[in-house]
């Protein structure tokens, strides 16, 4: 069975987030457990982390991620910024463990004005100061590459995980998709998705790539720019997005939506991207 979801709220605590995802069509799913704009970490009571794992299971709900919160950059040359960042991807790991979650998702960071090469040797060295839960693997995003940010090259996320002391057990790969197109890959031919496979396989390797973020992009390939349209609607386009969600590198990775929450919403691109499929 494939598996769709989007991001959802746990304003109304995290068992109602199951709800709410399956309310949107979604069987998988993504949420924070803090502000995403803040350092706090929710607390997670082992009562409602119960409540969570239970109506996962009856609803058929998985796998879930945990995306970290913006404020998060292992890149920076500032000690203070980055022990700042590793208490709070610690205590959203822990939380991630506690709800039974198996992915937790964070953006590296930017080097501001270190250097791309020091930006991103740092992201490996503090990875290393990090004890990841049993039952949850750790996974870098690549970024549009707006700005000092690092990530943008699927060497460098492969850089990030050499340089540090773990390997792909605890660690892993999340690609994005506007995220690719703003970065200069792309996958609107056959050939360019062959190639963006290949380029995949030959840094991360695609067997590590452990989720997929869907968005369509509002500006061009190339363009460094991280701002998210409706599947479809944007530059990448239907047919980019029929070939990317239905390689068989890729069909079977489960796949979150971070779409304009406006106008058309969630539960339309779910349905979007499933009209998309070539047979299930």
């Amino acid at each position: 069975m494939r598996r769709l979801g989007a991001h959802v709220s746990i304003a109304d605590g995290f068992e109602a987030a199951v709800d709410r995802e399956a309310e949107l069509g979604g069987n998988c799913g993504q949420l924070f457990v803090g502000s995403p704009r803040g350092w706090a970490t929710s607390d997670v009571e082992e009562g409602a982390a119960e409540a969570f794992r239970e109506a996962a299971e009856e609803r058929d709900v998985r796998p879930w991620v945990v995306h970290g919160t913006y404020l998060i950059n292992l890149a920076t040359p500032k000690e203070d910024l980055a022990r700042k960042s590793l208490d709070c991807v610690r205590a959203e790991l822990d939380a991630a463990a506690t709800l039974g979650i198996p992915y937790y998702v964070f953006h590296p960071g930017a080097h501001t004005g270190a250097g791309e090469e020091t930006g991103v040797e740092n992201v490996g060295e503090r990875l290393s100061e990090l004890d990841v839960p049993e039952g949850v693997t750790l996974l870098l995003e690549n970024t549009a590459g707006k700005g000092t940010t690092v990530g943008k090259r699927l060497e460098d996320l492969a850089t990030m995980v050499e340089t540090s002391t773990h390997d792909y057990d605890d660690l892993g790969i999340c690609l994005d998709t506007c995220h690719l197109f703003a970065a200069g890959y792309e996958f609107g031919t056959e050939t360019a998705m062959a190639e963006l496979i290949e380029a995949v396989d030959s840094t991360v390797e695609v067997e590590n790539v452990h989720y997929l973020h869907l968005n369509d992009s509002k500006h061009p390939s190339g363009s460094e720019k991280d701002e998210h349209e409706h599947v479809g609607e944007g530059e990448i386009g239907e047919e980019g997005f029929r070939r990317f969600v239905n390689h068989e590198a890729l069909r079977g990775k489960p796949m979150v939506l971070e779409t304009p929450e406006d106008g058309k919403g969630y539960a339309w691109n779910i349905e979007r991207v499933r009209e998309l499929y070539d047979g299930d």
